[in-house]
């Protein structure tokens, strides 16, 4: 009786070595598959912005002579001098718009969010879950299809080719609200505010000194997305203003890349590339300086 104990006891060892060897295998193929895939992931996401900054560095026919993908004749500086000072420095003044359009933007945007989310989350009223459920509804609409409605809307107010045609749409972010919303219910305690109304503090002095500071994390996250949303958008820039001096950076670097159909006097490709690679440096900067904050809001709510 004890042999036959003995065997199924070595019997059953043998068995769980083995799947436990299989597990560990299928572990190890699962691993090398989920790199696999990231790394062709980050190779197709990083080689066009190794491109760029590599491009960025060559002359006009050094872009098609020898690896498109490594230096060659380094001329960086004579670029830069190039693109801030063609055409009497516009860039200067493009750089300048979109910054204006960005910063003014995002930062209302985050403010009429925050006070939208923080309401949506906190105050019960009638028609608030269709409210909600209508910022949902508005963050599945494709902006482009907002651009001509809102065109013909600004015509009427004689808003077209000013800075406030690009301003204004860009304080109304739907997924902002939405974004703010999940934070202030998961982040704000209602006993916070409780007590805050029983010290004897209106509702805007308990949302202005204490949900804004304890939303402030999720609200850099807010920020930080319209402000991309803004400083990358084309289309709405393009179809509102008229002026050169009022275009963001993204329009005239396009403009720059047009001119080139038209001849003689045109900027040359290496000067449009390196102007191109100049207006994603903002962008990596805002990220790099803001990561700590909305790394932060992006988890905030996830454990309580």
């Amino acid at each position: 009786m004890s042999t036959a104990t003995a065997t199924a006891g070595t019997e059953t060892g043998t068995a769980i070595g083995v799947a436990r060897t299989a597990r560990t295998a299928r572990y190890q193929a699962s691993r090398w598959l989920t790199l696999g895939v990231l790394l062709i992931a980050s190779v197709y996401f990083l080689a066009p912005v190794w491109w760029l900054l590599v491009a960025s560095t060559k002359t006009s026919s050094g872009l098609f002579a020898g690896n498109g993908f490594w230096f060659g004749d380094f001329a960086l500086a004579d670029n830069l001098r190039d693109v801030f000072t063609r055409q009497g420095g516009i860039y200067w003044q493009w750089l300048g718009n979109s910054a204006l359009y960005a910063v003014g933007g995002a930062a209302g945007s985050t403010l009429i969010s925050a006070m939208a989310g923080y309401a949506l989350a906190k105050y019960r009223f009638r028609g608030r879950e269709l409210t909600f459920n209508g910022v949902l509804a508005a963050v599945l609409v494709p902006q482009p299809l907002l651009a001509v409605p809102l065109y013909l809307m600004f015509s009427q107010l004689h808003l077209v080719n000013s800075y406030w045609a690009v301003l204004l749409p860009s304080t109304v972010s739907p997924f902002g609200v939405y974004l703010a919303r999940i934070y202030a219910a998961a982040s704000v305690p209602d006993e916070l505010i409780e007590a805050g109304r029983i010290d004897g503090a209106g509702e805007f002095r308990i949302f202005a000194t204490i949900a804004l500071r304890v939303m402030s994390p999720a609200l850099v996250t807010v920020f930080l997305f319209q402000f991309v949303a803004i400083w990358t958008n084309y289309l709405l820039p393009v179809l509102m203003l008229a002026d050169d001096h009022l275009q963001p950076v993204t329009v005239g670097v396009v403009g720059w890349q047009a001119q080139r159909a038209l001849g003689p006097g045109a900027p040359p490709l290496n000067i449009v590339v390196t102007a191109a690679m100049v207006s994603a440096i903002p962008l990596v900067i805002m990220f790099l300086s803001l990561q700590r904050f909305w790394r932060a809001g992006l988890t905030a709510g996830s454990v309580k």
